[in-house]
């Protein structure tokens, strides 16, 4: 991509990962304060950090459409040929309770697939993007571990668990949960029950470019900048382990 001077333009993943960044800033600097905490300063949070994001977008992106969380969905993005799908705060909750596994969430979505993203992780310090990709750890030894909500662990990753003697790992945000899979803490993650296109969308992007398997937990695409915004449910895992989960995650297994 150029500039209308024939400069180059900032790479997609890049402006990501300077977005994500900014957003990250932001709430660090917020909780450090230390004037609010609990809901109040997860509230504070979602908004001085869309402002980050939406703010960056704007002057480095200005013609593209944005897809957040936090913003009034514009249909205008169903026509669009670039969509940035943002999360400014996943994990709301665990922000304002002064957590670490909470998440920054920025990707593009152009040519009708996940294009760039990145995911910051501002309580253990750390940003992964899509290029370059993360390298993934090797596999570890000993009983497959299964991330899930830390507040609503869904039923049916219980049931998996029991058929693959598997460990159920409850953790933070989805993204969180996403990214414990390409570091290498967890083997995979198991989400149903309700979510959104934003929820999953960067880390989605990272784990696919670091090489994992992320799909519907009946084994469908995961489709996105979709009219509904909802996309309720995800498993993310290594490659080798697909087939089994799906298996174990089946209806009547």
């Amino acid at each position: 991509m150029h500039t209308d001077s024939g400069a180059p333009a900032r790479p997609d993943v890049e402006v990501a990962a300077a977005a994500a960044r900014a957003a990250a800033d932001a709430l660090l600097q917020l909780r450090a304060e230390g004037r609010l905490t609990g809901r109040p300063l997860g509230d504070a949070g979602d908004a001085a950090a869309q402002a980050a994001i939406s703010g960056l977008l704007a002057a480095s992106r200005p013609a593209d459409a944005v897809f957040s969380e936090e913003a009034v969905d514009d249909p205008v993005r169903l026509s669009a040929d670039r969509v940035w799908i943002v999360d400014p705060l996943d994990g709301t909750r665990e922000y304002g309770e002064g957590r670490p596994d909470w998440a920054v969430h920025v990707a593009l979505w152009s040519g009708g697939e996940l294009s760039a993203a990145a995911v910051a992780l501002p309580g253990v310090g750390e940003l992964l993007v899509t290029d370059p990709p993360p390298a993934l750890p090797s596999p570890g030894g000993g009983r497959l571990r299964i991330a899930v909500s830390r507040t609503r662990p869904p039923a049916v990753a219980g049931t998996a668990a029991a058929a693959l003697d598997a460990e159920l790992v409850p953790m933070g945000s989805a993204g969180f949960k996403v990214t414990a899979v390409v570091r290498g803490e967890v083997d995979a993650y198991v989400h149903a029950g309700g979510m959104y296109q934003w929820d999953s969308a960067a880390p989605v992007a990272v784990a696919q470019a670091a090489g994992l398997t992320a799909l519907r937990l009946d084994g469908s695409p995961l489709r996105y900048n979709g009219p509904d915004p909802s996309l309720p449910d995800l498993l993310v895992c290594r490659p080798e382990l697909a087939a089994r989960l799906l298996d174990a995650l089946r209806p009547g297994q």
